[in-house]
């Protein structure tokens, strides 16, 4: 464990480095980051590569989000009850995309740098956005469906909201690549189940009652793609391919057993870690790049143990 004495060791250091660093070596440098979630895993993966982070930089972190992802009141009042604080910084990973903009323009006008992770803003205000590159990663598991069903088909999309710049370019990356390379699928229907498994497995089993035909569905996240394997076993369909999103042992359980064809998996851990040392930087008044991207891959039965992979799968 860090001591206080090491923590204003690093701090001074960092202020004889560099005039535009912290300006009070005696003070506890803290970061809060608001999340969209707690409860699912992922969001177990970025807490814990922030943790990582803090404790190699010696600063201190907290993690916290609503209870569920579609309480944007929840996640503002956090916002605001951090930004009460006087963070050094905040890192921030927005449930809307327009919603928080009001208190981040408060957190500009006041000298502390934002950080976005995993879900920008419709602003330039954050620093920079610690996430996956949605749009590429959705436009691989559209490859990967129209692969599995032959390129031809009927395929649907549960999605985990539409307010969020990740449920926005997950479901515009999947199927605007659907639309504009595969000819003979018909994306079907798109729904939304908020992320939760209970809620998106009630969604699926509406999507393949209404469409008994149906060849695949796209669960856009781990809620998502979960409630799809819940909704597909309890209605006993068979044949239609699974792509999801995410990690989790429920996925990979899945991917496993072959219920699911494959998936996206992000590096959660990464984008934790990334956003907590983007906003060391920031403090210090370093320059960040815009954008940091921290990868993706996709994962089946054939690569889900393989040591590159597993790396960023997580339980």
């Amino acid at each position: 464990m860090l001591t206080r004495r090491f923590i204003l060791g690093v701090l001074s250091a960092a202020v004889l480095a560099s005039p535009a660093s912290f300006a009070n070596a005696a003070d506890e440098v803290y970061i809060p980051l608001v999340s969209k979630g707690f409860q699912h895993q992922f969001w177990q993966a970025v807490k814990a590569g922030a943790e990582k982070a803090a404790g190699e930089l010696g600063v201190r972190i907290t993690f916290e989000g609503p209870d569920n992802e579609t309480m944007v009141d929840r996640q503002i009042d956090m916002l605001a009850a951090a930004l009460a604080n006087k963070p050094k910084a905040i890192g921030f990973a927005a449930l809307d995309s327009q919603a928080a903009i009001p208190l981040l323009r408060q957190a500009d006008s006041n000298g502390i740098p934002i950080v976005a992770f995993d879900s920008g803003v419709d602003s330039d205000i954050p620093v920079t956005t610690a996430t996956t590159d949605n749009l590429a990663a959705a436009s691989l598991a559209a490859d990967k469906m129209a692969e599995k069903i032959g390129g031809k088909g009927k395929v649907a999309v549960v999605a985990h909201d539409q307010t969020s710049r990740t449920g926005i370019d997950r479901r515009d990356g999947f199927v605007n690549r659907i639309k504009s390379k595969y000819p003979d699928i018909d994306v079907v229907t798109i729904q939304y189940g908020q992320g939760d498994h209970l809620k998106s497995t009630e969604v699926t089993k509406a999507i393949l009652t209404a469409n008994p035909d149906l060849d695949g569905i796209f669960g856009t996240n781990e809620g998502s793609a979960i409630g799809v394997v819940n909704g597909i076993q309890e209605l006993g369909a068979k044949g239609v391919v699974i792509i999801g999103y995410d990690s989790g042992k429920a996925q990979k359980d899945a991917i496993r057993s072959g219920l699911m064809a494959g998936a996206i998996t992000q590096n959660p851990v990464g984008i934790g870690y990334e956003t907590v040392k983007a906003a060391v930087a920031a403090i210090k008044g370093e320059k960040v790049p815009p954008l940091i991207d921290t990868g993706f891959y996709y994962y089946d039965a054939s690569n889900i143990d393989d040591p590159t992979i597993a790396a960023v799968l997580y339980d």
